[in-house]
């Protein structure tokens, strides 16, 4: 009985793609914490600063790279914060307070209305809201976000396409 499991598990095994050990990290922001309030929008009580963020080992067959912040409670949409595609297809990093993006990046408007870092300001009585910083390697050297798309949909494109990603997810709820 166990030699038919065994014979599955490594046909499994082989018939995977190997992951690779993507990373992102942030010397701001802790998993499943919460948002520190420099993070945070003004209109609710932030000063709305970039968090530093820094990503690892991305595919060798990546092109470029799109990160994304999406408030994961939103419906039934989600809903953008900030959107970077272009960014060089290699370990990097974005510090805090971003002013300028690397050569080749280009920030799109997100559903916050801008094409720039929007900070948490979830709604009162929405409860706690979960934000996925997520690095997107894709085989491509350009990827077209629609401005404004709905996030499920950009989620959805680019998981379709993605050969790896890493993710950091916050939280933050309104005062």
């Amino acid at each position: 009985m166990r030699l038919p499991f065994i014979v599955f598990s490594v046909a499994l095994a082989t018939a995977s793609p190997t992951l690779a050990a993507m990373t992102l990290t942030s010397t701001d922001l802790k998993p499943g914490a919460t948002m520190p309030p420099a993070h945070i929008y003004p209109r609710c009580g932030g000063q709305n600063l970039s968090p530093q963020l820094a990503w690892s080992a991305p595919p060798k067959q990546a092109r470029s790279l799109v990160l994304t912040m999406i408030d994961m409670d939103v419906t039934p949409n989600l809903w953008s914060h900030w959107i970077v595609t272009g960014l060089p297809a290699r370990a990097g990093s974005l510090g805090e307070g971003l002013k300028g993006l690397p050569a080749g990046a280009q920030a799109v408007k997100s559903n916050f209305g801008e094409a720039a870092y929007d900070g948490p300001c979830p709604p009162p009585g929405s409860g706690v809201h979960h934000y996925r910083f997520t690095v997107w390697a894709i085989p491509a050297t350009d990827f077209a976000a629609d401005p404004d798309q709905k996030a499920d949909e950009l989620v959805a494109r680019l998981s379709a396409i993605a050969l790896d990603r890493a993710v950091l997810t916050v939280t933050a709820k309104a005062k």
